[in-house]
């Protein structure tokens, strides 16, 4: 049985909404919220947390454009 969820707001970059976007409708989840739990639910886990949150990751620093479909 599925916890109960809370509303929530979060800031992210327009580049992860469409991340999100292209992982619910690759995997068929009903919405990109459910793809942002998906992947929460991998951090808490099977992440290695060291891996996660310890390295230093910038895709928009020097002109990068921030993820991109299929990268």
């Amino acid at each position: 049985m599925a916890a109960l969820k809370t509303q929530t707001n979060f800031e992210v970059q327009e580049d992860l909404l469409s991340m999100l976007d292209e992982a619910a409708t690759r995997y068929n989840l009903p919405s990109r919220d459910k793809a942002l739990r998906c992947v929460l639910d991998y951090v808490a886990r099977d992440g290695d947390w060291d891996e996660v949150f310890g390295k230093t990751r910038c895709l928009r620093c020097g002109g990068r454009p921030g993820w991109t479909n299929g990268t």
